[in-house]
């Protein structure tokens, strides 16, 4: 019984040792992620240095702040993590120069035993007395290749010797080389705790602002909610106007077979039977999925869920899915916006087809439908497709447009109608 909980108990161990090397990001990983986060962080800075330059405070200038913030604080964690990685090999590199060291002082003491013996019997006499006092001749065999065996030992010995003072200077030198990198480490999570600071008085500053110019700071709001609000209605008609259309094809459908069957029914001199409509009682994403393009369509976004890239190629998200709070007020954010380089292309984030392209307040919505999904892009300059085509991922759609100098891109995904997370389902 006790041997059994003691393997349970191993076996539980060894799994979580593995799922947790499994979780833990290389040291590769980590060096790509805080590559990648500075790039954000300097676009975020870039931006934000052209929004205080306005005079009016403006929501992209404090969404820009608190992206910087944000993008700062995950790039610590990132070095934070970088350290703990390096910790860990650290320690293992110095378990491993402290086993040569060991290992070295044994051989080394075995390799000088052996040599005193050399010394006492270094002579041809003595040889030849040890193998001729030998009881008979297999014994006397059995210590010539004693002899031999003992001197090939000696020299593997040397040779180990020598091999192990040369893993123990390499292991030396790897071990030197991550103290280095650890302090290179230690400096940059300095650095950036401190522009940490800078960028908190900055907003401490803003906030102050804030209270001066209250009045105009919610008159942005107030547009913004409006421009939101306005989106929000196009991006409804478009996809009921798609609900519709994808119903009544299906009633069409639905009519068609009923047709084909009354007509086989009449000919065959039989009764037609009145079917009850199927098409009225399915959902909508029955409907979407009722067709084989529709349903394999569903199913091919829906398994590359986290997996989708990102709208732009370069750029951060601003504004969060969801109800976020700035200050006192409330903003309700139906997908995610980004700020980019001003005149970034836009891309598809899956293969689809362009359902709707709606001009609103100067800038373009555009829809493309995956099956009973849907990709949402605003805010664009310019479209480069047209209603009706059909596009593949990554495909250039069009240039993202400015919003107070910065650019900025609204996007959102829906299960038909429903709104949902879009970082859920893109890759980081």
């Amino acid at each position: 019984m006790k041997l059994n909980r003691l393997f349970l108990f191993m076996l539980l161990v060894s799994g979580y040792s593995v799922a947790f090397a499994q979780s833990t990001p290389s040291s590769k990983e980590l060096t790509r992620k805080k590559e990648a986060l500075q790039r954000e962080i300097e676009l975020a800075q870039k931006n934000l240095s052209k929004t205080v330059n306005g005079k009016k405070l403006t929501l992209t200038q404090i969404n820009a702040i608190k992206s910087q913030i944000r993008l700062r604080q995950e790039k610590i964690s990132t070095i934070n993590s970088e350290m703990r990685n390096l910790d860990n090999k650290i320690t293992e590199n110095t378990g491993k120069v402290h086993s040569l060291q060991s290992r070295l002082v044994d051989l080394k003491k075995n390799y000088a035993e052996m040599i005193r013996f050399a010394q006492r019997n270094r002579n041809s006499y003595d040889k030849m007395m040890f193998i001729f006092a030998a009881k008979d001749f297999n014994q006397a065999y059995k210590r010539i290749k004693y002899l031999q065996q003992f001197g090939q030992y000696r020299k593997k010995q040397a040779a180990y010797i020598q091999g192990t003072e040369k893993d123990l200077s390499n292991q030396i030198v790897v071990l030197d080389k991550d103290l280095k990198n650890k302090n290179s480490l230690l400096k940059q999570q300095e650095e950036e705790r401190n522009k940490l600071n800078k960028n908190k008085n900055e907003q401490a500053v803003v906030l102050n602002q804030l209270g001066r110019q209250e009045k105009q700071y919610k008159q942005d709001i107030q547009r913004k909610k409006q421009q939101q609000a306005a989106v929000d209605r196009a991006i409804h008609i478009a996809i009921q106007r798609e609900i519709e259309i994808a119903r009544k094809k299906a009633e069409e459908e639905e009519r068609e077979r009923a047709r084909i069957a009354a007509a086989k029914a009449k000919a065959e001199n039989k009764p037609v039977a009145a079917a009850p409509s199927e098409t009225k009682n399915k959902s909508n994403s029955e409907i979407f999925r009722s067709t084989s393009d529709g349903n394999k369509l569903s199913e091919a976004f829906e398994n590359n869920r986290g997996s989708l890239p990102a709208p732009v190629t370069n750029g951060y998200i601003s504004s969060h899915f969801g109800r976020g709070k700035v200050d006192q007020a409330t903003i309700d954010n139906e997908g995610v916006t980004y700020q980019t380089p001003e005149g970034a292309a836009v891309r598809s984030v899956f293969s689809g087809k362009i359902t709707s392209i709606t001009p609103v307040q100067g800038r373009y919505i555009v829809l493309i439908k995956h099956g009973e999904y849907f990709s949402v892009y605003f805010n664009l300059k310019s479209v480069s497709v047209a209603k009706g085509e059909s596009v593949s991922a990554r495909q250039n759609i069009g240039i993202v447009g400015t919003t107070d100098g910065v650019g900025e891109l609204g996007f959102q995904i829906r299960r038909v109608s429903t709104p949902q997370n879009p970082e859920s389902w893109l890759s980081r």
